[in-house]
């Protein structure tokens, strides 16, 4: 249990840490920093997705579905990434490369909108964590402490950017440095809710982790096509986003298969 605790915390660590950068930077990352964290952060939800997500469903589904192993990992993956789209629909924020409010309904603030975006985007993450640490804790599909680490730790290190993508900005436009943190660390709280809620699932449908571990790589992808590699690619002397996204793709896989 000790080992559960650790691990759906160091995810929100990382937020905390990143949303911590509001006491010690007086200005926004610059675009260049802003695209080298996106990228790697992308680069980094990729490796997580195939190597602790989508490899473990096939492997877990061979011995009973042989050929037919990859059928729970691709409805999973795809379920994963409609379930992205219909949230992305029905939830109202703005997309983390958007520079305009455009479209956004006027009660709610773009910073809100923002907060909003980065939230969503944690679902996955927390439910990607809590379906590893699911089958750490009910000894399923023969996932081990360190795997389900090396995830827990990727995750955390990708969160880094996210937290001060959202505390920073609310400092700039005056907000107090306390707060602008406070809201920064409020943005990662859907990770260890999901995370948890994920484990509770998964105790109830064993059987059904290989669709659970591709649900939430399905999730993440889409988290990667449809805000992270937009915004890493923009403008002008994108090949920054790209190096990074490479980094980001190779430290997650070498933690994942190193550790594992």
């Amino acid at each position: 249990m000790t080992e559960i605790i650790k691990g759906l915390s160091i995810p929100f660590l990382g937020t905390a840490l990143g949303a911590a950068c509001v006491f010690a930077m007086k200005n926004n990352f610059s675009i260049t920093v802003q695209r080298i964290l996106t990228g790697f952060a992308a680069g980094v939800m990729t490796a997580a997705s195939v190597w602790s997500l989508i490899i473990p469903a096939i492997e877990q589904s061979r011995e009973k579905m042989g050929r037919l192993a990859f059928i729970p990992a691709a409805a999973g993956f795809l379920a994963g990434i409609a379930f992205l789209l219909l949230i992305d629909k029905l939830v109202p924020h703005i997309h983390m490369n958007s520079e305009s409010s455009e479209g956004i309904k006027a009660h709610l603030s773009k910073n809100t909108m923002l907060l909003l975006a980065v939230t969503i985007h944690n679902i996955p993450e927390g439910m990607a964590v809590g379906v590893v640490y699911a089958g750490l804790f009910y000894g399923n599909g023969g996932i081990n402490t360190a795997e389900a680490f090396a995830l827990a730790l990727g995750i955390g290190i990708q969160n880094f950017p996210e937290g001060a993508i959202i505390s920073m900005p609310l400092r700039s436009e005056g907000m107090s440095r306390k707060k602008a943190f406070l809201m920064g660390v409020l943005s990662g709280a859907a990770e260890p809710v999901g995370a948890v809620l994920t484990i509770l699932a998964a105790g109830l449908v064993i059987p059904a982790m290989p669709y659970l571990l591709s649900f939430a790589a399905g999730a993440m992808i889409y988290v990667v096509v449809e805000e992270l590699i937009p915004e890493m690619s923009e403008g002008e002397h994108s090949n920054i986003g790209t190096i990074s996204y490479a980094a980001g793709f190779t430290v997650m896989m070498i933690l994942d298969v190193a550790l594992g």
